[in-house]
């Protein structure tokens, strides 16, 4: 029978979770979107500019410029557990950005605001999940051991 309480997490769930490689894969996989983003934006830039002038975000080549060093940055701060609250803040305001101009579900009907909808809250959940791994950085720095 598995040891836990309550509150607390089975034996073999901790056991999993204390593994040296979890918490950095935890972080990469958090954040590999926008560093995969990042990444083809800068590879192609003009795409990138078209990108933000059709969310009318103007100018356009600007919203790419910080699109690009926030998710890039950001994202390498999150990954090397180096001032993660400015990574971590970066992502979450550029998601927040992106949930209000390309999930504007308020505005839509039908099928088109179905996805929206997804879309928005499931970007509000990756801003949630940056939080948290802004809040484990600050309870590991606290303690004085990696937590995440």
């Amino acid at each position: 029978m598995a040891t836990m309480t309550a509150r607390g997490s089975p034996a073999w769930v901790r056991t999993l979770l204390s593994q040296p490689w979890v918490a950095p894969l935890a972080r990469l996989a958090l954040v590999s979107a926008f560093l995969i983003g990042g990444i083809d934006k800068a590879m192609n830039f003009g795409a990138a500019i078209a990108e933000q002038a059709h969310f009318g975000l103007r100018p356009a080549a600007l919203w790419a410029a910080l699109a690009v060093a926030v998710e890039i940055g950001g994202s390498l701060c999150v990954i090397f557990r180096r001032f993660v609250w400015i990574g971590a803040g970066g992502l979450g305001i550029l998601t927040i950005v992106a949930m209000l101009v390309a999930n504007d579900f308020w505005n839509l009907t039908g099928v088109a605001r179905f996805m929206a909808l997804n879309g928005f809250f499931e970007h509000l959940g990756l801003v949630a999940a940056l939080v948290l791994a802004t809040l484990c950085s600050e309870a590991e720095d606290a303690a004085g051991r990696s937590i995440v």
